[in-house]
């Protein structure tokens, strides 16, 4: 398969998540709190759309294949995409963009805190994602604030825990995944250096 032809495929399998959302709308199938469910399925999809992003990398270093690094830009701006989503989802329908009220959340809930913080963090990483941007800054200053990544993944990992009151089984697989990736990319940046040192 050609560049052209994976990043085509990739595209329509991230729309897919979004129309299925406003298939479901127009047939009714949301349940009984249509809002409260298309809030919560943005948010599911945006942390998958992170863990997507931040795989790619890992990916590249365990199999040698770079294909993947290219769909990087796309898959991020797609994470964007869907974050907007859950928080005009959010702002909008919950509170029809109350400033005020939605200030109060944020500041006294900690599982809106952490998902705003989140939210926030991946602003600049969309806002600079252009190949024009990258020239800009330049591309050491460019790696440094897309770092950001990592904090934003925490905090939507943080934002997921936290407003799960019982089972915890499923946003402890998403954050078993990311604690993994992470894992993978300390390795990466410091394994080789130190497995060198240990058998010298």
């Amino acid at each position: 398969m050609s560049l052209g032809s994976l990043k085509r495929a990739v595209f329509v399998a991230c729309v897919l998540p979004v129309l299925w959302l406003v298939g479901r709308g127009f047939t009714d199938d949301l349940g009984a709190n249509p809002i409260e469910e298309v809030t919560h399925q943005t948010g599911i999809w945006t942390f998958r759309f992170l863990l997507a992003t931040l795989a790619i990398t890992p990916l590249r270093y365990l199999t040698a294949w770079s294909r993947f690094v290219p769909l990087r830009r796309m898959v991020g701006l797609f994470t964007f995409f869907y974050a907007c989503l859950h928080f005009l989802t959010y702002g909008v329908d919950y509170w029809f963009f109350d400033l005020d009220a939605i200030l109060d959340d944020v500041i006294n809930r900690p599982y809106i805190t952490a998902g705003f913080t989140g939210f926030v963090l991946l602003i600049p990483l969309a806002v600079t994602s252009t190949h024009a941007m990258v020239r800009r800054l330049g591309g050491r200053r460019w790696q440094q604030l897309h770092r950001l990544v990592y904090f934003s993944a925490g905090a939507g990992a943080a934002h997921f825990l936290w407003q799960t009151k019982i089972d915890l089984r499923r946003p402890g697989i998403y954050v078993g995944c990311l604690a993994l990736l992470f894992g993978i990319r300390l390795w990466e940046r410091f394994g080789s250096r130190w497995l060198s040192k240990v058998t010298r």
